[in-house]
């Protein structure tokens, strides 16, 4: 894994240079890979990047040469009523597309005439498993990411988490020029992430909240390490998610003796059942483990459990 603690190996000169004002592009190296960025919009903020029949939404997508996505009416981020974004294409191109729909979004609420720009804010999404990288050790790549742009950054808190979701919001607060420096540092941070790239093509997969979480080891790519299904019982009964761990994997879970999934249990206040061997999710070789609890329970169980695949790919 990358290590996230030094910062200035990721940024150009040309970006050091932005950060005294002179630009705020980061020069990417020329990539056909794609990078992909999701960010929440309000309901009529969606309607002003889609324009009449479409038409902006497509004039945007020829400027920046990328393809812009919008979940459908209605569709929102869990816990928002805001709408998602995925923006995808060549990390510049994904960068200029974001600045043209920042920079509209700025156009139709504010008059410039004689006035400093005002600070706004954008929410990233971002799967909980690349957090990480953002932060760095200590805090050190966050609080570099803000000394270079001037724009605030902040993550939601994994306890902010809905049961069964797995992505986490970073908010950025500052001018667009603020903003779109410390996007262009986020993004290159996650774009050399295979975790990043592999979680992000799936659009939106916010539906009931189950979500999919994509993890490498390796070349070897697979996406059902972790898997989730969240149902909300009736009133007193009590919520329950079952959620798929690879089977290489579920002694990460029990540890030894159960010690970790008691740990995990008493912790979170949740009820923890693991299937036992050959009892996988059909079609998969996935154990099934089932928690039950408040929705807080949960969250906080999943959580630890995440954390626990995580250390799997850490140490490949």
């Amino acid at each position: 894994m990358q290590s996230s603690d030094s910062v200035a190996d990721n940024i150009s000169p040309r970006h050091i240079e932005s950060s005294l004002g002179t630009s705020h592009h980061t020069n990417f190296k020329q990539s056909n890979e794609v990078s992909y960025l999701k960010f929440l919009v309000s309901n009529a903020e969606a309607g002003a990047v889609i324009g009449k029949g479409g038409s902006i939404i497509s004039d945007l997508r020829l400027q920046s040469e990328t393809f812009i996505q919008l979940s459908n009416n209605y569709e929102f981020f869990p816990g928002t009523a805001n709408r998602i974004i995925l923006v995808s294409g060549q990390i510049d191109c994904v960068i200029k597309a974001v600045e043209l729909i920042l920079e509209k979004f700025r156009n139709e609420t504010y008059d410039a005439e004689g006035k400093d720009e005002p600070s706004s804010k954008v929410r990233l999404v971002v799967p909980y498993s690349c957090c990480g990288a953002i932060i760095g050790r200590r805090g050190s790549t966050i609080k570099s990411f803000v000394e270079l742009s001037q724009a605030g950054i902040r993550i939601s808190s994994p306890k902010d988490l809905y049961a069964g979701l797995s992505d986490r919001l970073v908010t950025v607060v500052g001018t667009i020029s603020e903003q779109m420096r410390a996007i262009d540092l986020i993004l290159l941070k996650l774009s050399g992430n295979p975790y990043y790239t592999q979680s992000m093509n799936v659009p939106f997969s916010y539906a009931g909240y189950n979500v999919v979480h994509y993890y490498a080891v390796g070349a070897k790519m697979f996406n059902n390490m972790y898997q989730s299904n969240y149902r909300q019982n009736k009133e007193g009964e009590g919520n329950s998610v079952t959620i798929g761990v690879a089977d290489e994997h579920i002694g990460l879970v029990l540890g030894r003796g159960g010690r970790n999934l008691r740990r995990i249990s008493q912790i979170s206040e949740a009820r923890i059942k693991v299937s036992n061997r050959n009892d996988f999710i059909s079609g998969t070789t996935d154990r099934k483990v089932t928690i039950t609890g408040s929705e807080r329970a949960i969250c906080v169980a999943e959580d630890m459990i995440m954390r626990k695949l995580d250390s799997a790919v850490e140490h490949h």
